[in-house]
């Protein structure tokens, strides 16, 4: 095996299959791109045993792990697009904070922010490359041994999502703790989001710059927060994001599709569609066809099956795909669950999944 250093970010293979970027774009397609968010992850007995004695982090460090457990799940299925393996976390890690990923836990701080003086803490200037240097190898990594088969995803924390974690130390049911600061201490709030949105920004473009070819940011918490709360502290800095990092790309003629994933922000559809990405993500509790009248055709939908759905036996789960399916139309559209796998799925149901996706799709595109 080549050592990773000796992979540039140029002469990548050729894309062979660009299903899930045309449909990013909203252009016609053959059939629905379908990937799943958590698609490398602990549903694969390949990927536990990868990942077995190791830890987590560690092997988020790791240029060729990363690209393993990317490969893992396009080897099985026939996925359209794939996604760098990494976490959100690896940020806030830049910014010079400790995370450790706890057994039955999950991601810990041991050391969250308290008060607002806590911010003198982070580093303000976060020399990216030298930080996060080793995700931008692994998708270079992975690029050139994708050979081409499938685009390849980046994808970032949103700034809320991560000022969330970093406040309250880890996983929460009510996030009150951060909520707290969003009411007490606006002003603080508002300069560690400033200060995470000017990290993800340059994160992002690095991702681009070594292989990326859409990037998704993920607000995994923004249904922790109400409409009030969204359109102040969520909304503004993933405007922010896909506008510098737009700007940014236009300098050197390049676009990059860029997905905006804000869990349980239904509330948001409509602003969410007019800020500046092409493609909204939605989680499994909006309907489809709402979500193309309240988007009004302004960007193409991913999403949005019932992760639980997969515990269906197989021909349920191409029934439920065909509604969906139907549901969102098929143009401008990418299949996903509405949230990443679970460790406990079957992944002969993922693949009965991915194949429904492509079947129906087929049929009803000829249809048409």
């Amino acid at each position: 095996l080549l050592c990773h250093h000796s992979f540039m970010p140029k002469d990548f293979p050729t894309l062979q299959n660009d299903t899930f970027l045309r449909a990013a774009r909203g252009e016609e397609t053959e059939h629905v791109p379908v990937w799943c968010m958590r698609q490398a992850g602990r549903y694969l007995p390949e990927f536990r045993e990868s990942r077995a004695g190791k830890d987590f982090f560690d092997t988020c460090r790791s240029p060729e792990s990363c690209c393993e457990l990317t490969l893992q799940p396009l080897r099985r299925f026939p996925f359209d697009a794939a996604i760098i393996f990494s976490d959100i976390l690896v940020v806030p890690q830049a910014m010079g904070m400790d995370v450790l990923m706890v057994a039955g836990k999950g991601p810990t701080f041991p050391d969250p922010l308290k008060e607002p003086e806590d911010l003198q803490r982070l580093r303000t200037a976060v020399d990216v490359e030298k930080e996060l240097g080793y995700v931008f190898k692994a998708i270079t990594l992975t690029r050139h041994k994708i050979e081409g088969k499938v685009p390849l995803i980046g994808f970032t924390g949103a700034p809320w999502t991560l000022m969330a974690y970093m406040i309250e130390g880890g996983g929460s049911n009510t996030y009150s703790k951060a909520k707290r600061w969003l009411y007490r201490h606006p002003e603080a709030s508002h300069m560690l989001l400033r200060m995470l949105t000017d990290v993800i920004v340059e994160y992002l473009l690095g991702q681009v710059a070594a292989g990326a070819q859409a990037l998704q940011v993920f607000d995994s918490h923004a249904g922790i927060l109400g409409p009030v709360q969204f359109k102040d502290f969520s909304l503004p800095y993933l405007r922010d994001i896909a506008r510098r990092v737009k700007d940014k790309l236009k300098e050197t003629g390049q676009d990059v599709p860029m997905i905006v994933f804000a869990k349980d922000a239904h509330y948001a559809l409509e602003d969410l569609s007019q800020s500046h990405y092409e493609v909204v993500g939605l989680d499994w509790t909006i309907d489809p066809r709402s979500a193309r009248e309240r988007t009004g055709g302004k960007v193409s939908l991913q999403g949005n099956m019932d992760p639980c759905a997969l515990y269906s036996p197989k021909d349920r789960i191409s029934e439920i795909v065909q509604k969906m399916v139907e549901g969102f139309g098929t143009r401008g559209y990418i299949a996903n669950l509405g949230h990443g796998l679970y460790p406990d799925m079957d992944p002969e149901n993922v693949g009965a999944f991915v194949e429904a996706v492509h079947q129906h799709s087929k049929l009803m595109i000829k249809q048409i």
